[in-house]
Parts: C-alpha cells; structure tokens; sequence
C-alpha cells in the first residue's frame, strides 16, 4: 500500500495557485485513473482510493488548510500497514526554479508550512517528498504573494506541464522506490524537444 498526500489550501481562492500544484498533481493521479476524491470529515481530507501498478494507493488531500496538514495525514496514516518509505508527500517549493522536481527520501520542512506540520505530527523526518519548483524566473516583491496568487500565462502553462510530469515522477517512485524516481527525475527541465534547457 502507498499513500500519496498533494498539499495545498481548500477553497476557490487558492485554486490554480502555485501554492496549491500538490493538490493538482493528487487531480492528475486521480484522473488518469477514472477515480474520484471524496470527503472524510473524521480525517479531515479527501480521499480517493485506485492502484497503480498492481500496488493499492490512497490519494489524499487535506482541508485542513496548510499549516495543519499533518492533522489529517496523522489520522489518515494511523491504522495503515505502512512503512516509512510508504508514504509521499507532495509539494511546491519556493526555493526550487520553476520546472524542476525534487524527490528526497527524507530531511527537513525546509520552511514550507505544510510539510513542517506533517513531520510534527507523526515525529519523523524520515518521510519521502516530492517537491515541485515553483519560484519565478522574473522579480517578485513577496514571494509569499507571488505562490498564493494568479499566474501569467505562461507560467500557468508550465505549472500544467509540471503537474503532468510530477504525477509521472509519482507513479515512477511507485514503481522503482525512491533512489530510482530521484534517479530519472532530479534532472534540469527539458524543453519541448527534450532537451535540457539552457540556464
């Protein structure tokens, strides 16, 4: 069994918000899957159950909003058969360029609201996450209102394209663990040719 956790906030406001791609990379799983999420009030999420390559997977969504993840994660997680690498979080990540993921076997919050509350709540930071590059190749003035805020439009555009390729990385840490997600997909962006871009 594996438990994959997409953060974001609930609520129109902060949808399509860079803030929020865990939650859309949760939607993307979902979709390919013809699953659908519902919500479980006693754990303070939706939820949507499917399998991935013959493994059973429960996709989960807090609506606790950010800070207070780890609420639902702890109570969604506290009668589960898993083991420490059974679980991933999914996450933006301001300090990460726009177009990058990052998959870690474990290590700090690094200062992201979400991911501290969740290493709080079950007393570990041995908890595998996926963190997605959200931080703009143009000047900002807050950081914090630049993820918690509207998209250009192409910038939108490479948000959807990292949603697919980070639901790809998921399936791929489902498959081959951790090292050998990391391996193929803690690489540069690449074009739409393929090919690493130029920084």
């Amino acid at each position: 069994m594996k438990v994959i956790v997409g953060l974001g906030n609930p609520g129109r406001k902060y949808r399509d918000t860079p803030h929020n791609i865990g939650f859309e990379v949760a939607d993307r799983l979902a979709s390919r899957r013809g699953v659908a999420f519902e919500t479980r009030r006693k754990v303070k999420a939706e939820v949507a159950e499917t399998e991935i390559s013959g493994e059973r997977v429960i996709l989960v969504k807090p609506m606790t909003y950010m800070n207070l993840s780890g609420d639902a994660v702890r109570m969604i997680t506290a009668n589960l058969p898993l083991e420490a690498d059974d679980l991933m979080i999914v996450l933006d990540e301001v300090n990460l360029d726009l177009g990058r993921l990052r998959i870690r076997e474990n290590g700090s919050h690094g200062g992201h609201n979400g991911l501290r509350s969740i290493v709080e709540r079950l007393g570990t930071q041995d908890v595998p996450r996926l963190r997605i590059g959200v931080r703009p190749d143009r000047e900002v003035d807050n950081l914090t209102d630049f993820v918690l805020g509207s998209l250009r439009p192409e910038e939108r555009k490479q948000l959807e394209m990292m949603t697919e390729a980070a639901a790809d990385a998921v399936e791929a840490w489902i498959t081959e663990g951790t090292r050998g997600a990391a391996n193929r997909f803690n690489a540069p962006p690449t074009n739409e040719q393929g090919k690493p871009e130029e920084k």
